[in-house]
């Protein structure tokens, strides 16, 4: 388990124990927020791997929940069968904002669409970013204050991953926070607190308002690139690519939705994880303090340990057998790569956080098959950089309170992380 006290974990197994097999519904977002999923996860591996779950929630119903890795990367190589389309999350669209992206795409329009932008994520490019990252995050650390507690979330994790995103974009910098508040809302739950009512009519028509106003600033980008002869950033490689410049205005925001969201969420909220996985950890930061060489295992470690989107779902294109269950055709599948990232029959001593970890990047927080995630090293190599400029500069961060999890089963994240750096290395 990841923190809270031994009663809170303890009261959260009981629970999970207790209630019966078939009301379990681990896509309920209290449970993440209060990070008490874990013994529901565990019990259902050893239990029933391939699960039928049901949500209270109308535009969820019932769906299979997959715990087991090797279950997990069955469905997720298997694209034939368990299909992208129409939506990687667990609620069905809704028909009247129906937002086509690649991520929730089939062969051979996935594959286009997702070349076009893939350039931007090479090696070549990432080398020409890099002494960009470093700097930028070396100017972030440089202006935390000393002996004075702050929010690492808002301070460090937001501004350095909405800093490279504004470069991907070629963005207005002095605008950059809006991508940070439209990835929020993009995933946000009615009653996650982020709009001004929990009702959940008046929620969604917020958040249709603000995607729209996303997309329209968003136009004007792309009607300037457009007459203007192409660049290296991801608006002018959409406007000027020949799978996506016919995009209409909805695939154009789905698509702007999966870069914001996929270059902003997940490094965000593994930036944080790693600060408070450290300091439940004492024992690695100081293995990792003393060698700082063990960066890029930690890296992979964390991304493990966290896993910052705790699940992606799929549609069964046919009827198919998993774990002695038939799975019929139409019926939703979740794949929890929160939990098979903590499966006992293939992750050596799992629920330990373990930079040493032997084939430390055998997890399954980026995906696998065709949809595996476009930007992974460009999320490592954030990573690797904050951390080789953190160990350059403060001999410790230390946490200093709880931190304020994210209300959403899919988003596995952090709105708040208390911290104190109580010295500088001069």
């Amino acid at each position: 388990m990841d923190d809270g006290s031994i009663d809170v974990k303890r009261a959260a197994r009981d629970a999970a124990y207790a209630m019966p097999l078939s009301e379990i519904n681990p896509a309920d977002p209290e449970l993440f927020r209060t990070d008490t999923m874990w013994p529901y996860f565990e019990r259902l591996r050893k239990e029933d791997p391939v699960h039928w779950a049901v949500s209270a929630e109308e535009e969820i119903g019932g769906y299979w929940s997959v715990t087991k890795y090797n279950d997990i990367m069955a469905v997720d190589t298997n694209h034939e069968v368990f299909s992208s389309e129409p939506t990687i999350v667990l609620p069905d669209p809704a028909e009247d904002f129906t937002l086509p992206m690649f991520i929730a795409m089939d062969p051979p329009k996935h594959d286009v669409q997702r070349k076009t932008v893939s350039p931007i994520v090479a090696g070549p490019n990432l080398a020409k970013m890099e002494p960009i990252i470093r700097e930028r995050a070396g100017e972030i650390l440089d202006a935390c204050p000393i002996g004075v507690e702050f929010d690492w979330v808002d301070k460090v994790s937001i501004e350095l991953t909405t800093m490279t995103l504004a470069t991907l974009f070629d963005f207005p910098w002095e605008d950059r926070r809006k991508l940070t508040r439209w990835s929020d809302v993009a995933t946000a739950a009615p009653d996650s607190g982020i709009f001004s009512t929990t009702d959940p009519d008046g929620a969604e028509a917020e958040r249709r308002a603000e995607l729209f106003e996303c997309v329209d600033y968003f136009m004007r980008l792309w009607n300037e690139r457009v007459n203007a002869p192409p660049k290296p950033d991801l608006i002018s490689m959409l406007a000027h690519g020949e799978a996506t410049r016919n995009m209409d205005r909805m695939e154009y925001l789905g698509n702007l939705i999966l870069l914001i969201v996929g270059g902003n969420d997940t490094t965000r909220n593994t930036i944080t994880g790693s600060i408070l996985a450290l300091n439940q950890n004492p024992d690695q930061y100081a293995r990792l303090k003393a060698d700082p060489s063990c960066i890029p295992a930690m890296v992979s470690e964390t991304i493990r340990w966290q896993t910052p989107l705790a699940y992606m779902a799929r549609r069964a294109t046919r009827d198919f057998e998993l774990g002695g269950k038939t799975i019929r055709q139409g019926e939703k599948v979740a794949m929890w790569y929160v939990s098979g990232n903590r499966d006992e029959e293939v992750i050596e001593r799992p629920n330990d956080f373990w930079i040493d970890r032997p084939r430390v990047r055998q997890h399954l927080s980026f995906g696998f098959g065709i949809h595996r995630c476009v930007g992974n090293r460009l999320a490592e190599l954030q990573l690797k950089v904050i951390w080789e400029e953190i160990l350059k500069r403060f001999p410790t961060i230390e946490v200093t309170g709880p931190p304020r999890r994210v209300h959403s089963s899919f988003v596995k994240g952090y709105e708040h992380l208390p911290v104190i750096i109580p010295t500088r290395i001069n």
